[in-house]
């Protein structure tokens, strides 16, 4: 009976231990307009969303930043509201406004108190479907833009990342532009720009519209309809398929010059995945141990054990094509060289010890914990799931399965991963600080070393 019973206990816990997209409708309009709706009545509060297919990989090479700029102008004039009777109107609601840009969506959304749903949707609609972009507007919109990056280059810790974006990738790609465009970019982007790509791409094919919360599906569905059931419906935006390969023959450097930097920033990349990959679940679970996590290895050597940084991390791009795993760190200008040559001791360690099973359970535990809090809490949350799921073609089951999937990785896979990309060769450097001080320091790591000062113009290397 004792055996039954804990038996009976453990299967309830494992069950217990599974996560389920909570249930929502998904249809197609006739105009090809993608409607997501979810019911989640335990706050008084509602997400509305607008993804728009093609993100900052639709920007012309020329003209990156495109995207963003036209997403974020939306709201800056549209054919019933002026930009300032707009901010009003959504100020007098309380409701949030976000616009978020990646490589593949462009995302507006709203929150707001599910009793100002239509009043907020009303909005959301008009922003999307009916701006103006009126002139000075986006004139004012694209001299912000531009005072800002040249800010950015004031901050060192803002420019790896940026550079490295324009080194790692090769001419032609697509991630090889700025999401958010440079000085050289946005200055070439004009307001009837932002109107043409309007009519491009915010047409019913492209779009995705999902809202989460405290609502009634099958009312506000029949609504929604008539709303975005009136846009044109538009081509499809097409994604870009032959792009150049992310191998590199032979390991590059880059140094961004930073006159009078006291700490030194730097990336270490190298081909990663794409995000619907295979290996994605089990290099979740293998960056963890390398740099995921606050007690990762990289971060155990180069902060606790070594004091050469107050932080380091890798990441895993998750984008439609293929990216970059990064090692990324800091460290004071005299320790440059040892930080860099620690980074590559602990890849390299990794590379050829792998996972214990002691890690890899480890790992599980805390992926598995993290993340239902971090994507399934919230209706901003659920609404990011949705449309994210929407656009890499990718069903529930994507969620329904994870922690499944997550068990299942045996450490010969995980240990499989870590052989396949956590790799020494043909690394790609960049690094960001006083060249003056630290590019004696940088010996080895290439055939040569590319310095180009962070003052000029853009983040390319030429």
């Amino acid at each position: 009976m004792k055996c039954f019973v804990l038996l009976f206990a453990i299967a309830a816990m494992v069950a217990l231990a599974q996560v389920r997209l909570p249930s929502f409708t998904r249809r197609t309009l006739a105009n090809g307009v993608v409607l997501q709706l979810m019911e989640k009545r335990d706050v008084p509060m509602a997400t509305l969303s607008v993804a728009v297919r093609g993100g900052a990989e639709a920007d012309p090479a020329e003209k990156a930043g495109l995207a963003s700029v036209t997403a974020e102008a939306l709201r800056r004039g549209t054919k019933s509201r002026t930009a300032a009777e707009f901010s009003e109107q959504l100020d007098f609601i309380g409701a949030g406004w976000s616009v978020n840009m990646d490589e593949q969506s462009a995302r507006i959304a709203t929150e707001c108190l599910s009793k100002d749903l239509d009043r907020a949707l009303d909005l959301l609609a008009d922003a999307v479907l009916h701006p103006v972009f009126p002139e000075d507007e986006v004139k004012k919109l694209l001299r912000q833009r531009i005072d800002g990056v040249r800010a950015l280059k004031d901050d060192p810790r803002t420019l790896p990342s940026r550079y490295f974006r324009e080194f790692f990738y090769p001419a032609g790609h697509p991630y090889r532009r700025q999401r958010g465009g440079d000085e050289l970019t946005l200055a070439r982007i004009s307001r009837d720009d932002l109107a043409a790509f309007h009519r491009r791409q915010y047409v019913g094919r492209n779009l995705i519209v999902t809202v989460v919360g405290d609502i009634d599906a099958a009312k506000l569905a029949a609504r929604l309809e008539e709303i975005f059931g009136a846009a044109p419906a538009g081509e499809r935006y097409e994604w870009v398929a032959d792009v150049p390969p992310l191998g590199h023959e032979k390991p590059r450097l880059l140094l961004v010059d930073k006159p009078g930097a006291t700490q030194s920033y730097f990336i270490i990349g190298r081909p990663g995945i794409h995000r619907t990959h295979p290996d994605r679940v089990p290099m979740i679970l293998v960056n963890t141990l390398f740099g995921g996590r606050f007690t990762s290895l990289l971060n155990d050597e180069l902060r606790v054990n070594r004091g050469l940084t107050y932080g380091a991390y890798s990441r895993v791009d998750q984008r439609r094509l293929p990216g970059a795993l990064a090692l990324v760190s800091y460290t004071g200008t005299a320790t440059t060289r040892e930080a860099i040559d620690v980074s590559l001791e602990v890849l390299k360690r990794f590379h050829e010890k792998g996972v214990t099973a002691e890690q890899l359970a480890s790992a599980k535990a805390y992926v598995k914990g993290r993340f239902p809090t971090q994507s399934l809490e919230t209706s901003a949350q659920l609404a990011s799931v949705l449309v994210t799921l929407e656009i890499f073609g990718l069903g529930p089951e994507e969620i329904d399965e994870y922690f499944q999937r997550i068990d299942a990785v045996t450490v010969e896979k995980a240990n499989e991963v870590v052989r396949k990309y956590y790799r020494a060769e043909n690394l790609q450097f960049v690094v960001v600080g006083d060249a003056s001080k630290i590019k004696d320091q940088l010996g080895g790591y290439a055939e040569q070393i590319k310095v180009v000062p962070a003052s000029r113009p853009g983040f390319g290397a030429d």
